[in-house]
């Protein structure tokens, strides 16, 4: 789900009521430029992106594909704080966006009302933007050509070393932002230069490719990346997965020494160490203190041409990730750090989608890890993905009734003040990207849980103008995804590989609802017999999106990362065999 280290956060925040229709005319500050034609009152404002040399150049130069397939935006915002671009969110600032193919330097495309190939949000046309000063700015995410090999060709916007978030992504293009009076009055023709391109995050040395970033080691942490033999194959080119490893006080000062591991599982890391460390910190002083239990922390950057994360597990639409981190990368990662190389010593942790994750990994994979730790997972029984029962109901963006309907929310205040809805947040997707290809929750859901569709890309689970659920795709989820039906179908087999391994945490007001799923694994693994599964639950009383469990030392505090390590330092202590 959303990220561990906040209560609501995502990648966004936005959708507002709609505003009146209205027909707009530009006046441009310095900086930008008009047609200098006098508008035509009879023809809605149409947007004009132009793509520069310097910018095709640019792409080029990073190794993307040019001419270039991809998405084009305008965004406006009343701020100028931070450039529009990174004031998209799903409470954000507005933007419209387009697919394009063969876009080459020089090229001109163009956005207009009459077009229905442009989406947008929260405003669905350009006539809904009531007039005032607008900072604007025109946007470029670059798709690159992917031939599976399940014999289809899609294009995706590879990661690039960013955690696939497109308006900060390397080898994406913008323009320069400008200050414009936008009067509803009369049309106009507003025409954008995309000159720059996002550079790397990280110095490109020889060889280098953006994929999964290029961090420098550090004296605690250290950072691998191999190319995947599996996910290659599966993309049709080459790709890559990498990790942050964290190594332990005393290290380098006793080399015959080996050492138990947590591989933490989550959204990607960039060059952050597991746990989120950082030296200064207090998890930073806690760990290099020489205090901390002597574990080899590992978190995994596993970026894929869909989200900031795989989902470790293997999909008909990813990509063979869950077999390519346990069978190459954490023999890799094992192999060239001194980790004991046995199942019993290697613990799993991780939030939110980290939290589903951390339970995926053990549950798919049994016999190579041990005690699992999952704090407010995603959904991990599709009665409950976040409050839509896929089996059972028919919509879901709305709870109808005989003559009433009601907007089912996606996100809410520990009050119980929503936030957003699940129809607001899956159009906010849609226009960021058709195809599942927004870097978004929902998009991401459905493409690690769905059959390919006949194009190539996720067959969706519901369609996503109107919420209508498609029950054909949500069967191939039961019987493909959800963990709670696998634990159950497969109990006599999987139960006594789970016994007293799986610890559970979710605060009851969480942000996203992902406690009702978590309430159906407990009533499941409560339930159990020959083996009874003594796994752990800690439901947090009005605590939000992500509840870590009650801290040891601060009761009705959240448990911190370093009372998390001792936790688990005791637990392995006593599991040893």
């Amino acid at each position: 789900m959303r990220s561990e280290f906040g209560e609501t956060s995502l990648k966004g925040i936005l959708r507002l009521g709609m505003l009146p229709a209205l027909v707009l005319i530009m006046v441009i500050r310095p900086g930008g430029f008009l047609d200098s034609r006098p508008p035509d009152k009879a023809s809605p404002m149409e947007v004009r992106i132009h793509l520069s040399p310097q910018a095709t150049q640019g792409i080029a130069a990073l190794g993307l594909e040019v001419p270039v397939t991809g998405r084009v935006f305008f965004i406006v915002s009343t701020s100028d704080r931070r450039e529009p671009r990174e004031q998209i969110d799903v409470t954000g600032v507005p933007f419209w966006g387009k697919d394009v193919s063969g876009f080459a330097a020089g090229d001109w495309i163009s956005l207009d009302d009459r077009d229905e190939q442009v989406l947008g949000y929260p405003l669905p046309q350009f006539a809904d933007l009531p007039a005032g000063t607008y900072y604007v700015q025109a946007f470029l995410n670059v798709y690159t050509t992917f031939n599976r090999a399940d014999g289809h060709t899609v294009h995706l916007h590879q990661d690039a070393g960013d955690g696939q978030w497109s308006w900060d992504s390397p080898g994406n293009a913008h323009s320069v932002v400008q200050e414009m009076d936008l009067d509803p009055s009369r049309g106009g023709k507003i025409n954008l230069e995309l000159t720059e391109v996002i550079p790397p995050i990280d110095p490109l040395g020889p060889g280098d490719v953006l994929q999964q970033g290029n961090p420098t080691d550090t004296d605690w942490v250290k950072y691998v990346k191999i190319q995947s033999p599996l996910v290659s194959a599966f993309w049709g080119q080459p790709m890559y997965i990498g990790a942050n490893i964290l190594l332990p006080a005393g290290y380098d000062d006793n080399p015959d020494e080996y050492y138990p591991v947590i591989y933490q599982q989550g959204h990607f890391p960039g060059s952050r160490g597991p746990f989120g460390f950082r030296e200064g910190s207090d998890f930073g002083d806690f760990w290099t203190s020489g205090e901390a239990p002597p574990f080899i922390a590992v978190v995994f950057r596993d970026a894929t041409p869909y989200y900031d994360t795989s989902y470790s597990i293997n999909s008909a639409n990813v990509g063979p990730y869950g077999d390519a981190i346990v069978g190459e990368l954490i023999p890799y990662i094992e192999d060239h750090f001194r980790i004991i190389q046995d199942p019993w010593a290697r613990l799993l942790a991780g939030g939110s989608t980290g939290g589903w994750e951390a339970m995926a990994m053990k549950v798919w994979y049994p016999d190579a890890f041990s005690g699992t730790w999952a704090w407010c997972p995603d959904s991990l029984d599709f009665h409950y993905h976040q409050i839509v029962n896929i089996y059972e109901d028919d919509n879901a963006y709305f709870l109808y009734e005989d003559w009433t309907q009601a907007e089912r929310p996606s996100a809410r205040q520990r009050d119980g003040n929503i936030l957003w809805t699940i129809k607001q947040e899956n159009e906010w997707e849609e226009a960021m990207g058709l195809h599942d290809r927004s870097g978004g929750q929902w998009d991401i859901w459905e493409a690690v849980y769905s059959p390919v569709g006949a194009d190539g890309y996720p067959q969706p689970i519901w369609d996503p103008v109107t919420g209508a659920i498609d029950h054909t795709v949500a069967d191939y989820w039961q019987t493909h995804y959800d963990v709670n039906y696998k634990m159950q179908q497969e109990w006599p087999s999987l139960g006594p590989k789970l016994v007293d391994q799986l610890h559970i945490t979710t605060g009851m007001m969480d942000t996203y609802y992902l406690n009702e799923s978590t309430y159906l694994v407990k009533d499941f693994l409560d339930s159990t017999t020959d083996p009874y599964a003594a796994a752990t639950f800690d439901f947090g009383f009005r605590r939000p999106h992500c509840w870590r469990g009650e801290s040891p030392n601060n009761p009705g505090e959240q448990m911190s990362y370093q009372e998390f390590i001792q936790i688990a330092w005791d637990w392995y202590e006593s599991h040893q065999p």
